[in-house]
């Protein structure tokens, strides 16, 4: 499954969320989430398999973390979307400028 198959679903983007604030137990996950325990280890093991997430054992847990190089390539891949998006807000914001009767508006 893709990276983008797999963010796809928002419980996982949900987790991920979580994740970048700071590494976290699956039960911790859950009590967050409001998700069962089995629905959330399903989320975890689709997100590590895809390479998005990594797990260490601490003592008797298991933590959870992002792994922040597959999401790098996403941010790679988006980059052109997000330069279209600006020039087109470019165009927006100098027609709305270029508008004679209007008033101009605070930004």
């Amino acid at each position: 499954m893709s990276p983008f198959e797999v963010l796809a679903e928002p419980n996982r983007r949900r987790i991920l969320d979580l994740l970048r604030v700071s590494e976290r137990p699956v039960g911790e996950l859950v009590r967050e989430l409001e998700v069962s325990q089995p629905a959330v280890s399903k989320h975890l093991r689709v997100l590590r398999e895809a390479g998005l997430v990594d797990v260490r054992p601490e003592a008797q847990l298991r933590l959870y973390r992002v792994k922040v190089e597959p999401l790098r390539a996403l941010d790679e891949w988006l980059e052109p979307y997000r330069k279209l998006w600006s020039e087109s807000l470019d165009d927006l914001e100098r027609h709305l400028d270029e508008m004679p009767d209007e008033p101009k508006r605070r930004r």
